[in-house]
């Protein structure tokens, strides 16, 4: 018997993939907020699907998003990133990247953790939506416009609300899983 998914998570198998194993699930790894920070930032105009199927890539390219790494990045390595068929060849993103592993490494310093800085805005815990159909999910909130200017405050790029929630939605720090869905529950 199929399972009832979230429609966005219905056209291809990669994104039914990533529905039901990571979307939405509380995550607390630094190295992963990162580069889910990263591909947020990179899907800016672009569907999820676009970034799901470079994912592999960013991570040989991002060497597997280590933020001490691409915070050292200079022009040379954003020129060959540039050139590379894998990832999202937009110079803005690219740069845009490295200024955020160096803003990231910033508030790791301030924080301890990314994950203590970004987890304290919902207090250490889920915000649990109730949504029936994908219409009412948001694409912002007060919490995500919120979010994002104390990013952009801190020299984070790429951030406006929108984004931010959608990072907030793959963390975790929200379940926007519609009630229909196997994973609500689970989540």
């Amino acid at each position: 018997m199929e399972r009832t998914r979230c429609e966005w998570s219905r056209k291809n198998e990669k994104e039914k993939v990533y529905h039901d194993n990571e979307w939405g699930v509380p995550l607390h790894d630094d190295r992963l907020l990162f580069e889910f920070l990263i591909l947020e930032g990179a899907q800016a105009g672009l569907s999820w699907s676009t970034v799901l199927n470079k994912r592999d890539s960013y991570r040989v390219a991002y060497h597997n998003f280590d933020p001490q790494i691409v915070a050292n990045f200079d022009d040379q390595k954003i020129d060959d990133l540039l050139q590379n068929p894998g990832i999202i060849r937009n110079k803005l993103k690219v740069k845009a990247s490295v200024t955020n592993a160096q803003a990231y490494l910033k508030v790791i310093e301030d924080f301890g953790s990314f994950d203590n800085y970004i987890w304290n805005f919902v207090n250490f815990k889920s915000i649990i939506n109730k949504w029936k159909t994908k219409e009412a999910v948001p694409s912002e909130t007060e919490l995500s416009k919120e979010i994002s200017k104390d990013l952009k405050k801190r020299g984070f790029k790429f951030v406006g609300s929108t984004i931010c929630y959608a990072f907030m939605q793959a963390i975790g720090m929200v379940n926007d899983h519609t009630t229909d869905c196997f994973r609500y529950k689970e989540v």
